[in-house]
């Protein structure tokens, strides 16, 4: 599927928070989701889902991180926390609640908004969630050959700030089928992360441990729905990580889906699944 934003008539705009700017888009009517991609990406990463999303009936917000496709750099935090409170702050500007959906670091970043404002979050969707501490797993660095990999190249390009190796994580972290245009995307990535500082953010929120966003998973009270590719490449065991996510949040908070041939950006590999997944798990109980 190829992946296109020209989806509907939109509306963007900049929001100032602690001194910095934050770019999003907001598209569609109705209940009101907002969609905060991981580290390294932008928000062009969620044009598929958002487009299947805005068609559903849903008004639809894609946030660039601090530091990340149009929003500035030069903040004094790059944390879970602090993106928390963007993302508040944006359901605050756009009237809430919303649902909030975060892929990857931001995950954790939801996580840690729904527990601080449950009246402007209605529940939460995390892809492929980094929200727990995470244990270097040495067995599997020499029986898993695809987390090795991704292991080795993750860290090098936070560490050392590499677009190249950042390039070279984000080709290993799409297995299976490749969706139409992602070479296209990857390359795109690549040229914004080579803009002065952008790498450096990188490598700060590589560095900063989601222990914010764990110490906070006992406070949900809102439905919570942990999305992961069968094929992530960043855990040995991607469902396992998924469903530890789950036993750490109340009872009965939170479940998990698991998407099929997927690696760590589901959200683009399978655009089709993801949105079905969001919108089932909206229907349910968190519309409304």
């Amino acid at each position: 599927m190829a992946m296109t934003n020209s989806y509907m008539a939109q509306m963007t705009g900049m929001l100032e928070v602690d001194g910095g700017r934050l770019a999003y888009d907001v598209s569609g009517e109705g209940p009101l989701i907002v969609l905060a991609h991981g580290m390294g990406e932008n928000r062009t990463s969620y044009g598929a889902v958002a487009a299947r999303l805005v068609a559903a009936g849903f008004r639809v917000a894609r946030l660039d991180l601090r530091g990340h496709g149009e929003s500035s750099t030069g903040w004094s935090a790059y944390t879970r926390t602090a993106v928390a409170g963007d993302i508040l702050a944006l359901i605050r500007e756009l009237g809430g609640p919303a649902v909030v959906v975060g892929h990857s670091f931001s995950g954790g970043a939801a996580t840690i908004a729904a527990a601080q404002e449950p009246s402007l979050v209605s529940a939460v969707v995390e892809i492929a969630p980094f929200t727990r501490a995470q244990r270097f797993d040495v067995g599997a660095m020499f029986s898993h050959a695809g987390y090795r990999k991704g292991a080795t190249l993750l860290m090098g390009a936070t560490m050392l700030r590499s677009t190249g190796l950042w390039k070279r994580y984000l080709d290993h972290a799409f297995p299976g089928v490749r969706p139409a245009g992602l070479g296209e995307h990857i390359s795109a990535l690549e040229s914004d992360l080579r803009r002065p500082g952008r790498m450096a953010v990188v490598g700060k929120m590589g560095m900063a441990a989601p222990t914010d966003a764990g110490a906070r998973l006992a406070d949900v009270r809102q439905p919570v729905l942990v999305l992961m590719g069968t094929l992530d490449p960043d855990w040995p065991d991607p469902k396992a990580e998924a469903e530890g996510v789950v036993a750490s949040l109340p009872a009965g908070v939170g479940r998990v889906e698991l998407i099929e041939g997927a690696g760590h950006y589901a959200h683009v590999q399978s655009p089709d699944e993801v949105a079905a997944a969001i919108i089932g798990f909206v229907g349910t109980g968190a519309r409304g």
